[in-house]
């Protein structure tokens, strides 16, 4: 990335450092458990495959999604995946703050101070949110030394072992039906992206459209990445359940035109389908695989309702986390109610180009979609 004197507007290194450093310890587990962990899950991410296929009938090109790996890390790796992601999709709009801000006065050291300053700040919030996310499929990737990813688009997915451990020790229910559970969502979607192949560029190219609509002083926006990170990041908190990708809520701030407006309420729609959907395939598959999985859905629907401490409250409000639970709901309601309407086929058309996904105001009204889309189809 464009940086003045070799200083770059966010100290992505730092921000590492800082969230690696500030992290909640995993539970504690022996050497052999975790091996163990870390084997089921694995399994259980090549399992979800063919359930997921098979109940959603999303075909993915050339067979199973081969080249998006599947990683099952730690709070740390975690951290890592996410700055990585996080620092490509901002790139064009930082270097275009640093355009800016390589003309004012003293401009090389304020890069320098406001880079570690953000780069904090970004840590800090990186070590909150590790603890909390149970796996997240990464749509925007690049492929690092530790972490590998698929071919340009492919994406890879991430199952984050000790969150899930402390999870299903929490709610003391069975670890082998909570971890399919789980990877069941996370492998939803990475069939929505490897089976529809537009689906990746067309979100890249909404929120690169938004961040190319901001234009605001560099200061004021660093101050705000942390709250961006949620909202763009795509991370899904286990007690709050938020993506990988409503969140909107950390960045609302930063609309300045009516234009952003518009792209926000897009990628919101797209959002809370790709999240709903996840959760109705979650449940859907989970009666014939998942023996105690009306248990899970139950203690983990109260575990979510009743939140935490106050900081924990706070912090969720300040990122938008409760907006995100918002997005599950009201996805998950459109998607059952499309199918229940017109079948898994007639909700598959949704997939067909970026003039069929829902917009914010029919993910309310279902029966809005199914007109426009298949009314409109059958005349």
């Amino acid at each position: 990335m464009t940086s003045i004197g070799g200083v770059e507007m966010v100290d992505w290194n730092l921000a590492v450092a800082t969230a690696t450093r500030l992290v909640r310890p995993g539970p504690e587990v022996s050497r052999d458990e975790a091996r163990a962990v870390v084997a089921e899950l694995r399994r259980h991410a090549k399992s979800s495959e063919e359930h997921v296929r098979g109940f959603t009938r999303m075909a993915v090109p050339g067979g199973p999604a081969s080249d998006t790996p599947v990683l099952v890390v730690d709070r740390a790796g975690w951290i890592k995946a996410n700055v990585a992601g996080f620092r490509q999709i901002l790139s064009p709009l930082l270097g275009k703050m640093q355009d800016r801000r390589g003309g004012l006065p003293g401009g090389a050291v304020l890069g320098a101070v406001g880079g570690k300053v953000t780069g904090v700040e970004l840590g800090m919030l990186l070590s909150f949110l590790a603890s909390r996310v149970l796996g997240q499929y990464e749509t925007f990737a690049p492929a690092t030394r530790d972490l590998p990813a698929g071919a340009p688009g492919g994406g890879r997915l991430l199952l984050v072992a000790p969150n899930i451990v402390h999870v299903e020790r929490e709610l003391d229910v069975a670890p082998h039906d909570f971890r399919l559970w789980v990877s069941l969502h996370e492998e939803t979607h990475r069939t929505q992206f490897t089976a529809v192949p537009w689906l990746r560029d067309h979100i890249e190219s909404e929120i690169q459209a938004f961040l190319g609509e901001t234009d605001v002083d560099p200061a004021t926006l660093l101050e705000r990445i942390r709250e961006a990170v949620q909202s763009l990041g795509g991370g899904r908190p286990d007690g709050e359940e938020a993506a990988g990708r409503g969140g909107a809520a950390g960045i609302i701030e930063l609309v300045q035109t009516p234009a952003q407006r518009e792209i926000l309420a897009r990628l919101t729609a797209v959002m809370s389908l790709l999240e709903g959907h996840a959760d109705y395939v979650m449940d859907g598959v989970g009666p014939d695989v998942v023996p105690s999985v009306a248990e899970i859905r139950e203690k983990f629907q109260k575990r979510r309702a009743s939140g935490a401490g106050r900081l924990d409250q706070a912090l969720r409000k300040l990122l938008g986390l409760d907006a995100k639970l918002r997005q599950y709901r009201d996805g998950e309601r459109f998607v059952r109610a499309v199918v229940d309407q017109v079948g898994m086929d007639g909700f598959n058309r949704i997939w067909t180009s970026p003039n069929t996904l829902p917009t914010k105001s029919e993910i309310g009204k279902p029966a809005e979609w199914v007109a426009r889309v298949h009314r409109k189809a059958e005349s």
